[in-house]
């Protein structure tokens, strides 16, 4: 079984691999793990003028569903809470999307689905 500090040292090793995959298509990466209250934002990244929330799922196979399915409207409300917060807090006021990384396998063998401005705060 696989223990809570096993299960971090993965996420974060994905999210690495994740914030380079997204760099060598062109993004910035700004900041990673951003916390706010009641919720996190894994990557803010930048795409020219757009500043850009990445959430990074991952699952090693698709037997319980893929990653993408995991982004509910409850996370998805979390998701903008805490973007707006990052904004509020850098005081920054700019053009900005949500995108989703799902990651499907394990290294080196990973399939990665990326859905840019996935999805939009009202």
């Amino acid at each position: 079984m696989i223990g809570p500090r096993d299960a971090r040292a993965r996420g974060a090793a994905i999210e690495r691999l994740a914030a380079r995959w997204l760099g060598e298509r062109g993004l910035t990466l700004e900041a990673c793990n951003q916390h706010a209250k009641g919720g996190e934002i894994d990557l803010v990244m930048r795409d020219g003028e757009v500043l850009v929330f990445v959430e990074v799922r991952h699952r090693a196979d698709s037997r319980h569903g893929h990653p993408l399915e995991t982004i509910t409207p409850t996370k998805q409300r979390r998701l903008i809470r805490a973007a707006r917060f990052y904004l509020q807090r850098n005081r920054l006021s700019c053009a900005c999307r949500f995108d989703v990384l799902a990651v499907t396998g394990t290294p080196p063998d990973l399939e990665i689905d990326w859905v840019a401005n996935a999805f939009e705060a009202p």
